[in-house]
């Protein structure tokens, strides 16, 4: 038989890929965020306890403004079998790796008492909780005077007469600083790894604050920018007298305190004046 033969037959086929070895591909984002920046059981440990401090009874009712993954969420129906909690985030993409990883390990009751929720917290109809949480410093998303107002005032509106808005911050001297900061982890399934705090950018004049998230494994791999943010730096004395404008009647302070070895312990106190450290932790709480 003559003639040219079929193409095809001169084409070595391609070999398959092989599949990425380095740690950085396999990585998940989002476990190693929550690895290295959330603990859920202490966050509810400390809003549980000074929810009952304050109002001499317990909450049942929570909404996570800025939810990201809902861990805290899922944190809170565990804790109790009357506590239901609603979670908001623009994300979609965190949300739907919460709802598979976070929301779907509780029990069939549990996952009947939490909803997360895509929205903007500005236009956000949910039913009234005696909690709200603005966590993880997101809320400095909103980097005017104007928008943070109206947030604060809706969440106002919301809580019922005896309710309470949490939030957090952080300052210091080296929070007006480009600088980065390193920190290693270590879990038993997601392996050792380095966290990596970048302070991109810092403008004085308009306090506009620009970070990034950064994954280091010990292969050389990396996730670069794994999560970045760009925030106006919020001062505590800003977030108060915003807070005071928008309609709550008491705004407390809670300072970490430190160990014997000048580490942070954890634990955070109501106080009248605080340290001017390189850096802070804070929360904050106002009463309707």
């Amino acid at each position: 038989m003559t003639g040219i033969p079929p193409l095809v037959s001169f084409i070595t086929p391609r070999p398959t890929p092989a599949p990425p070895s380095d740690r950085a591909s396999r990585a998940d984002r989002f476990r190693l965020y929550e690895l290295a920046v959330q603990n859920p059981s202490a966050e509810v440990d400390f809003v549980d306890r000074t929810f009952r401090m304050l109002r001499c009874r317990g909450a049942r009712l929570l909404r996570e403004d800025f939810c990201g993954t809902g861990a805290v969420c899922g944190e809170w129906v565990r804790r109790r079998k009357t506590n239901r909690a609603w979670g908001l985030d623009l994300d979609a993409e965190v949300l739907d790796w919460g709802r598979r990883h976070n929301i779907q390990t509780l029990t069939e009751a549990q996952r009947a008492r939490v909803e997360l929720i895509q929205t903007d917290v500005l236009a956000a109809a949910t039913p009234a909780p005696e909690i709200v949480l603005a966590m993880n410093f997101s809320y400095w998303l909103l980097r005017t005077r104007g928008a943070m107002l109206r947030y604060f005032q809706r969440v106002h509106a919301l809580l019922p007469d005896d309710g309470v808005f949490f939030l957090d911050a952080y300052g210091g001297y080296d929070a007006f600083r480009v600088m980065t900061e390193e920190r290693r982890i270590s879990d038993p399934e997601a392996g050792d790894f380095t966290y990596v705090w970048d302070q991109a950018l810092y403008d004085p004049i308009t306090g506009r604050l620009v970070c990034h998230i950064h994954f280091r494994f010990d292969d050389g791999s990396s996730l670069e920018r794994a999560f970045s943010y760009d925030w106006r730096l919020w001062t505590l004395p800003e977030i108060r007298e915003l807070l005071r404008e928008a309609g709550f009647s008491r705004i407390l302070v809670y300072w970490q305190g430190w160990d014997e070895n000048d580490q942070p312990d954890g634990h955070f106190v109501p106080v009248e004046s605080g340290e001017p450290d390189a850096g802070w932790i804070a929360y904050l709480t106002a009463e309707k």
